[in-house]
């Protein structure tokens, strides 16, 4: 555990406020969502119990022992996704809330064991090898898979557990009836979610579309089991007490959980350790991989002990934090109190929720995890990127998350090393490589004008930029000076450039030049200047009057536009 910091007080307070009301309506939604498979009239309040317990714990604990100080951790899409799937599962089995709550608590529990381990042997650094096509089809698939479950109780209807009964079944069950009253309410959450910012972005518009959309429901007479219902208030106990375990097989339950709780602890390692990369971004910090996973898994083993759902990282409600003013451990400490304060005493306010207008939050949520960007633009990458995309895209969706995942690495790297050995064995045409060994690497620097030399900042870049070498990629296109008036970016040993190598050099670019600076770029070999002109980084962001062949041709630029 690290020393709280109390040097931010008045920022980490609002920041946690500010990201504990964020979290209220996700914890309630996915907690709900994480239950829909349970064929039970307590299912929706036993499921809004979980998440906010689960929000709770994870985020006060992996707050207080983690490794990234201004995260903020609770469920989230993919992990509420997993969640659902093994107790949907158990459901259907055993017809057990017992056998369901315990087969939770103990994957859980696995999930915070194996999280632990994980930060233990230093398994953190690994993440960053994971390809930007494998995420981008992997959260596009949970993405489409939480908008197709929410379908049905946005109609008022119970949804099927399996993806493709979702699919196959919706035309029959809606033919037999929906609640028109439901949709209404659902498609007004929508609404206010996606409008309400243009009012104001001072109240985060989840917030405000719960609120108000819960509070005409009271005025129209919705009807009551359509709605969350009571929710046990008072401090979290441990998942076993009160629990009818008589005739429960615990053989099968524990090793139901297991595997899921690998799944869960792989997964929320990713999705947390990417979310810690966002908030280093943000806040100019570098957060302790290992360290967050240790913390992570401490606050997910509690969250099982009492019963909540497993989480990690969110990256909205970490980025509303900062945005907030929280720097430090205290503001996702804050941020738990704050959802304990419901679990302690508004418990009776939630129960009027309707279970439409948390089906309308998480198709927003869902819609906002569906990478478009990635979609857009399959025609325009190498043909490899695509293939990986669209089948962990597929995979996910229909088959299983840590398959897709497993597959996804597989081809992706099969198909890196494939391209790697053609740009060896092939090589460049006689120009080309006349043009490429025109210079040195890092010759004529001293020909840029002692007058201007001040203004200018030279990057270095030293071999291909694809999903393995982003991280360091990163750090280095962070070292530009904030001051700089001209970066200039030396190509000629950047050989290969991939998708994530692409999106990694769009977003250096944009972020140099919104600190005012103008960028050149020299000596762009082949297969980068491919890339960069099919997804128009150049022109769009580097004029191609601002590229050159070689530093000399660069140099003369800057001595015919710069006055000396």
């Amino acid at each position: 555990m690290r020393f709280i910091d109390t040097s931010n007080i008045k920022g980490d307070l609002f920041g946690g406020i500010t990201a504990g009301v964020v979290a209220l309506p996700l914890a309630l939604a996915f907690g709900i969502q994480a239950f829909g498979g349970v064929d039970d009239p307590s299912a929706a309040s036993v499921g809004a119990l979980a998440g906010l317990v689960g929000a709770t714990m994870l985020g006060f604990f992996a707050s207080m022992f983690g490794g990234t100080p201004s995260q903020i951790s609770g469920p989230t899409g993919p992990m509420t996704v997993i969640t659902a799937s093994l107790i949907s599962g158990i459901w259907a089995s055993q017809q057990s809330m017992s056998a369901v709550l315990i087969s939770m608590s103990l994957a859980g529990l696995f999930c915070g064991l194996f999280q632990i381990l994980f930060g233990v042997i230093k398994i953190g650094k690994y993440v960053r090898y994971i390809p930007y096509p494998v995420l981008s089809g992997f959260m596009s698939g949970i993405g489409v898979i939480i908008i197709l479950q929410q379908l049905y109780p946005l109609v008022g209807l119970k949804s099927p557990v399996l993806v493709l009964d979702m699919v196959t079944q919706l035309p029959e069950r809606i033919s037999g009836g929906i609640s028109l009253m439901a949709l209404a309410l659902g498609l007004g959450t929508i609404a206010v979610i996606y409008l309400f910012p243009l009012l104001t972005k001072k109240v985060p518009s989840t917030l405000a579309a719960l609120v108000a959309v819960t509070v005409v429901s009271l005025l129209i007479g919705f009807p009551e089991y359509l709605t969350i219902g009571d929710i046990p208030s008072g401090l979290p106990k441990p998942v076993l007490a009160g629990l009818d375990l008589q005739g429960l097989d615990w053989g099968k339950l524990l090793e139901a959980s297991i595997v899921p709780g690998l799944t869960l602890a792989g997964l929320g390692s990713i999705d947390t350790l990417l979310t810690s990369v966002v908030a280093d971004n943000i806040t100019k910090t570098r957060h302790d991989s290992n360290r967050e996973l240790v913390g992570q898994g401490i606050g997910n083993m509690l969250a099982g002990v009492f019963g909540g759902i497993a989480g990690a990282g969110a990256t909205m409600r970490t980025v509303v934090n900062v945005k907030s003013g929280g720097r430090s451990q205290l503001s996702g400490m804050v941020h738990s109190v704050m959802l304990l304060a419901v679990l302690l005493g508004l418990g009776g306010l939630v129960k009027y929720v309707p279970l439409s207008v948390l089906a309308g939050i998480l198709i927003s949520v869902g819609i906002g995890i569906i990478d478009f960007k990635g979609f857009k633009d399959l025609l325009r990458i190498p043909r490899a990127d695509s293939f990986v995309l669209i089948s962990v895209f597929l995979l996910t969706v229909f088959v299983d998350l840590l398959t897709a995942v497993g597959i996804g690495m597989v081809i992706a790297c099969v198909l890196f090393m494939k391209r790697a050995s053609d740009l060896v064995e092939g090589g460049y045409s006689s120009q080309e490589m006349t043009n490429l060994d025109a210079e040195s690497p890092w010759d004529h620097e001293d020909l840029v004008p002692d007058t201007v030399a001040h203004k200018i900042y030279i990057q270095r870049l030293n071999g291909p930029i694809f999903f393995g070498t982003i991280t360091g990629f990163q750090q280095v296109m962070g070292n530009v000076p904030s001051d700089a008036k001209i970066v200039i970016i030396r190509m000629k040993r950047v050989s290969f450039m991939d998708q994530s190598g692409l999106y990694a050099m769009e977003t250096a670019i944009k972020d140099i030049q919104a600190n005012g600076a103008k960028v050149l770029m020299t000596m762009i070999q082949p297969q980068p200047l491919y890339m960069l002109q099919t997804m128009n980084v150049i022109p769009a962001l580097v004029p191609e009057h601002l590229t050159f062949s070689t530093f000399e041709e660069c140099t003369s630029y800057l001595r015919g536009t710069l006055k000396e």
